[in-house]
């Protein structure tokens, strides 16, 4: 998963919807992130399909990268590995009326409010420490993802071993 979810969200549904359910294999990422509605896809098409996912963090996984990510059976990252966490925004470049601007941002909080639940869920992690990372929004090291017990730490840099690894041999 590379660049933009949005822009790449047809074609990711439909390789992992070729997929044989219960697959297992490697994604990896290096996404900004992008609609909140493709991350939750992306997560929700790797759950109901019993893909058993690998996810390695190759530079950064933010915004709504985060969900695929969290979606994974086992996750990687890097010391180096940037991960983005912030509170949903929302924006349209339509004209709307007051009363539907009222009722998106209604849905909005919502939402906001139940994907960090499925993030607490999929990571885990505790409401308190989510909210200190959502809010203004904070980049995460892949070391204190590692340290949070989120995520694996590997060192592709200094060890020739993290391949096998990743790869559970």
């Amino acid at each position: 998963m590379t660049g933009e979810l949005s822009e790449k969200q047809s074609d990711l549904l439909s390789r992992f919807s070729d997929l044989p359910p219960g697959s297992r294999g490697i994604v990896w990422f290096d996404s900004c992130g992008g609609s909140v509605y493709a991350g939750l896809a992306l997560a929700t098409m790797l759950k109901t399909r019993g893909l058993k996912a690998t996810g390695v963090v190759l530079g950064e996984c933010s915004s709504a990268a985060l969900m695929p990510f969290a979606a994974c059976t086992r996750r990687f990252v890097t010391p180096l590995s940037t991960l983005l966490f912030h509170p949903m925004r929302w924006q349209s470049e339509e004209d709307v009326r007051l009363e539907e601007a009222t009722e998106w941002a209604r849905h909005f909080q919502n939402l906001e409010t139940r994907l960090d639940r499925l993030l607490m869920h999929l990571f885990p992690i505790s409401e308190t420490a989510l909210e200190a990372w959502n809010s203004p929004g904070r980049f995460v090291s892949g070391e204190e993802m590692a340290e949070a017990g989120l995520a694996e730490l590997i060192d592709p840099f200094r060890s020739e071993e993290c391949w096998k690894t990743v790869r559970g041999v």
